[in-house]
């Protein structure tokens, strides 16, 4: 099993919102980075899990725990011209993105904010708490999964 962090602007989706969908599923798209690509492509599985963070908000961080429940599928969205996603440059046979979907699985009893992963010594080697890491899909190393949990009231 792997772990990940998957971010998500609140607007898009909140994680409190996830739950409410039906069967507490979200499907992503528009994953638009060659390296997240070939995360979701070749490493994520079904199974893994993933820490759900809010991205582009006044107070970014984590909310909680959600499980790949499928990787590495086509993007739709790459294909249909009505989507914002669409590429006109992807094909069927060759899709150039790839996407996944999540489940809600818990909570957070305490939302962790991008400020304490910073301020926390044992992350220092997390990519989000990295200067000018973007990505949306980000490994995360065991331990780094294990304290994020900690500090969110779970571990």
């Amino acid at each position: 099993m792997a772990y990940w962090l998957v971010k998500c602007e609140p607007h898009e989706c909140s994680f409190d919102e996830l739950k409410t969908r039906p069967k507490s599923t979200g499907y992503w798209r528009g994953v638009r980075n060659y390296q997240a690509r070939n995360s979701i492509r070749d490493v994520m599985s079904k199974g893994d899990l993933a820490l759900f963070y809010h991205s582009n908000c006044d107070e970014p961080g984590v909310a909680g725990i959600v499980t790949i429940v499928a990787a590495g599928y086509p993007d739709p969205s790459q294909f249909d011209k009505k989507e914002r996603y669409y590429d006109e440059k992807s094909n069927k046979d060759e899709p150039r993105w790839y996407s996944f979907d999540v489940k809600w699985k818990k909570k957070f009893k305490t939302f962790v904010p991008l400020a304490h992963l910073k301020g926390n010594k044992k992350l220092t080697d997390m990519k989000v708490v990295q200067k000018g890491q973007r990505l949306s899909i980000q490994p995360v190393t065991e331990k780094e999964w294990t304290q994020v949990c900690k500090m969110g009231g779970v571990g």
